[in-house]
């Protein structure tokens, strides 16, 4: 059956135009992504606060599809504004109350979304407001061209700090320069935006940009007034220095909803008040990598509301919250902690007192270009990402219909409609492009591999073993495809080789301890490991020649190794949800356990390139690592965006330096090119 392609998506106008210089996420934060208000910022109040629980694929709670005409509420009051605002502020059994989080305005967005428009549509997801479909064209590419474009330096005002008033002094300058302070351009009518870093001397340096007008701003400034300015770039032009005013005399940043919005997961639980293992807990409880702690630290509730989010969330899994979690994600007197815990820095009085973001980037951590690119539809969930051999990067979405590829040169994307289950939500997972530019993907939720053809369009489904998963559970995660085209997985107690042509096991190994994995990954001399092995803190490791398999659990209790690959020596390496990079040494069987400098955060995934260096998302911190075994040295860059919700690398090894990309799961496909 073939892909729908059609025309390509438009915009619509949102909370700040396509070309906003309004940050992202604050957008986010503030719900205003889409519109700044009316029934269009209602659907994304519904996306996040209604749709994990009244989707219709539950049966936890009613559906809110079709509410306005159904006469009475399940209380037998009749549906009105009003009385759909009622129940929204005051809750129920098992739903929070929002009467502390959302305001009037809110609400009013929200019931007229209720009213007018629901539900949510997976098939058809909001266009993004920052997507043109016919940008401004890009820079042709020959090799890499990191350096050549506009140039300038950022410094201090005069006197605005104490290293300015010592220089002036002396007699020195009357101003200071600042390293690490990340400097953006983005152009009009442009879906993507450069972002370049100053180094000791407060100098920075952009690639060879399109030629037309643009917008310089400063990414995060948090300690900074925010800067903005209209540009006209020319090939390696000068811009003006930009001089920075400090947003305070204090050293911590006001805390302002704003500034909340700017700082990562990580900056923001660090600044909470709180003992180390209530943040652990929290961290172990509801850093799993489904959502951001903004996601979560941006609501107010009161110790019933988290109690009841707590519950449905830790006793549920999966995006769609159908399956039960057994055993649930936390004991019982650890989800106690937790909910005291939140409802104690985020209850219906609690005050921030002020924030001290994170050290930024320094030497080897500036000389970097971070490209972030537009998608074109929102509330997509993007999972993973895959490059195929005429350079273009294509990804997934987890909840909706749509795979989709990007061109970088141009920053445009063309989605490609997966043919839909019927009764199954739409959606995929893992994605990967074969060495003839085929382009393989899992469907979660119908548990079916699925191959798509660019030049054909079609697509062909396989149906795969369910072992007793109800349509809708997660089915169908992460798979590897090894280089003889078979599909590997490890699930019902041993590890499967599967025809892609039938989906049937033609090959089976037994484990004992191990009921399956999360990362199910193939090396390049045929060997499989998979890490997220239930019981939890478990990596496997196949040797496919000889059938022995090793089962090892991680030194660090709740490491958590998830997702990985292998280095130019076969070894494996996972990222850990328990902040933890994780080696599967291939000579000694053994587990090696190595944690980055940053604390509260979390890894998805780790991916090593040519050079044996390993590449991770600093999930909740808003950081991607890079990692030498060999000398065990760290480099962190530190990204525009404070998420990097990553949930797949894929690495470039064809450049030098190598190219690496992720798929942000809140919405953005970005690119890091180290210069050095």
């Amino acid at each position: 059956m073939p892909a729908q392609t059609g025309p390509e998506q438009t915009t619509i106008a949102g909370a700040g135009g396509a070309d906003s210089d309004v940050p992202r996420a604050v957008e986010y934060y503030s719900y205003n992504r889409v519109a700044k208000s009316g029934p269009a910022r209602g659907e994304e109040f519904y996306y996040f606060k209604c749709w994990p629980c009244h989707n219709e694929f539950q049966k936890v709670a009613p559906q809110l599809k079709g509410l306005y005409q159904r006469g009475k509420l399940l209380s037998g009051q009749p549906v009105t504004d009003e009385t759909v605002k009622d129940k929204i502020r005051n809750g129920g059994a098992i739903m929070p109350a929002f009467r502390y989080e959302l305001s009037d305005a809110d609400l009013a967005d929200l019931v007229g979304y209720l009213r007018e428009r629901c539900c949510w549509d997976t098939e058809n997801p909001p266009p993004n407001p920052r997507y043109h479909a016919n940008p401004t064209p890009g820079v042709p590419v020959s090799g890499r061209n990191l350096r050549g474009g506009p140039w300038g330096a950022v410094r201090s005002v005069s006197g605005e700090n104490r290293q300015a008033i010592r220089k002036e002094a002396e007699g020195a300058s009357e101003s200071v320069p600042l390293e690490g302070i990340m400097v953006q351009l983005h152009g009009q009518n442009s879906n993507f935006t450069t972002t370049v870093y100053t180094n000791t001397e407060g100098k920075y340096e952009f690639p060879q940009l399109p030629s037309g007008p643009y917008s310089l701003r400063i990414a995060r400034a948090l300690e900074f007034q925010p800067y903005q300015k209209s540009v006209r770039v020319n090939g390696a032009a000068h811009l003006e220095d930009i001089s920075l005013q400090r947003a305070t005399d204090s050293e911590f940043v006001p805390p302002t909803r704003e500034n909340e919005a700017q700082l990562s997961g990580a900056e923001l639980v660090g600044n909470l008040s709180g003992t180390a293992q209530e943040k652990r807990m929290f961290s172990y409880g509801c850093g799993s990598g489904c959502h951001t702690y903004g996601q979560i630290l941006r609501n107010r509730f009161d110790e019933k509301g988290w109690r009841a989010m707590v519950t449905h969330m830790t006793h549920n899994t999966g995006s769609l919250l159908l399956q039960k979690a057994v055993p649930n994600r936390i004991p019982p007197e650890e989800q106690d902690v937790v909910v005291k815990w939140l409802a104690s820095v985020r209850g219906p009085d609690s005050k921030d007192m002020g924030y001290m973001p994170l050290a930024g980037p320094r030497g080897a951590a500036t000389r970097v270009v971070v490209t972030a690119y537009e998608v074109p539809r929102l509330m997509t969930a993007p999972h993973d990402p895959s490059g195929d051999s005429q350079g273009n990067i294509w990804f997934n979405s987890h909840r909706t219909a749509y795979v989709n590829r990007l061109d970088p040169r141009t920053g445009i994307v063309k989605e490609y409609k997966i043919p839909s289950t019927p009764g199954a939500n739409p959606g995929q997972h893992w994605i990967t492009v074969d060495k003839q530019d085929l382009v393989w993907f899992s469907e979660n939720w119908s548990h079916k591999l699925g191959q798509l053809d660019p030049k054909t369009g079609e697509v062909r489904h396989v149906k795969f073993p369910s072992y007793g998963r109800a349509l809708n559970s997660p089915g169908l995660g992460n798979l590897a495809l090894s280089a003889d085209g078979y599909i590997w997985r490890a699930r019902g107690n041993h590890i499967d080789k599967y025809d892609t042509k039938t989906g049937q096991a033609i090959k089976r190994y037994p484990l004992q301890k191990v009921e399956s994995a999360y990362g199910n990954e193939i090396s390049p001399d045929g060997n499989f490991c998979a890490g997220g092995a239930w019981p939890e803190d478990f990596v496997v490791f196949l040797d496919v020649r000889t059938g022995e398999t090793w089962e090892l659990q991680t030194r660090t209790p709740r490491a958590g190794p998830k997702r990985g690959g292998f280095d130019p020596e076969n070894n494996a390496w996972f990222g850990g949800t328990g902040g933890l990079l994780i080696k599967f040494d291939r000579k000694t069987h053994q587990l090696q356990e190595f944690r980055p400098p940053t604390p509260n955060i979390s890894f998805y995934e780790a991916l090593p390139d040519k050079n044996g260096e390993i590449w991770a998302g600093e999930m909740y911190a808003g950081r991607f690592v890079r990692f030498n075994p060999r000398t065990e040295q760290w480099i962190e860059y530190v990204l525009p965006e404070p998420i990097s919700h990553n949930r797949r690398t894929w690495i470039d090894n064809s450049t030098n330096p190598v190219t690496v990309w992720y798929v942000d799961h809140d919405g953005i496909l970005v690119r890091i090119e180290p210069l050095e």
